[in-house]
């Protein structure tokens, strides 16, 4: 099991590089440096829905074994960001099979919502918030009970926050870019 927590710890840190370089891309671009955002939009047009859903798929499943298999109790602020969450994998599969990239922007409210709660659950975690009383009751420890500390931060909630970050980018560059590409007959 420690294996498999290493893995989505692995997975976490790449997720993190990927929406680094991304956010790289975008700071260059607002200095007039555009050809790194450019290439990431070239590199990512057609298949941002894809792996909006694949982020999505795996943030699920990953959170699934933590609770379900690793018998990690999930604490109240563990749900809020499940719920914001869980419905994109359904939908993103569904708006990827069809192509619908106009869906895009209206789906940015649930990695918005989920970064949020995310980085209020790390605040908590870190001792740069208090708990209320729910947190407490919700899960042993509380909201503040770090199951996983892998590589020295990489936490659930950061794990999370990654996942809700690199869904934005990619409805984002879906939702900027709502042509969809033309196709090789």
């Amino acid at each position: 099991m420690r294996a498999i927590v290493v893995g989505i710890a692995g997975l976490g840190v790449a997720g993190q590089i990927v929406a680094g370089l991304l956010i790289v891309a975008a700071l260059l671009a607002a200095f007039g440096r555009r050809a790194p955002l450019t290439f990431a939009e070239e590199t990512l047009h057609g298949y941002e829905l894809w792996l909006t859903f694949l982020v999505a798929m795996v943030a699920t499943v990953g959170s699934l074994f933590f609770s379900e298999v690793a018998n990690f109790i999930p604490c109240e602020l563990c749900w809020y960001q499940r719920f914001c969450m869980y419905p994109l994998a359904p939908i993103m599969l569904v708006v990827a099979a069809m192509d619908a990239r106009r869906a895009a922007g209206w789906l940015l409210a649930l990695p918005v919502a989920g970064a949020g709660i995310s980085i209020y659950h790390l605040l908590i975690e870190n001792g740069l918030a208090r708990q209320t009383q729910d947190c407490l009751f919700s899960a042993p420890g509380g909201c503040a009970m770090k199951w996983i500390n892998e590589f020295g931060y990489m936490t659930i909630p950061m794990l999370a926050l990654t996942a809700f970050a690199l869904a934005f980018a990619f409805l984002l560059f879906a939702a900027l870019n709502p042509v969809p590409p033309l196709h090789d007959a």
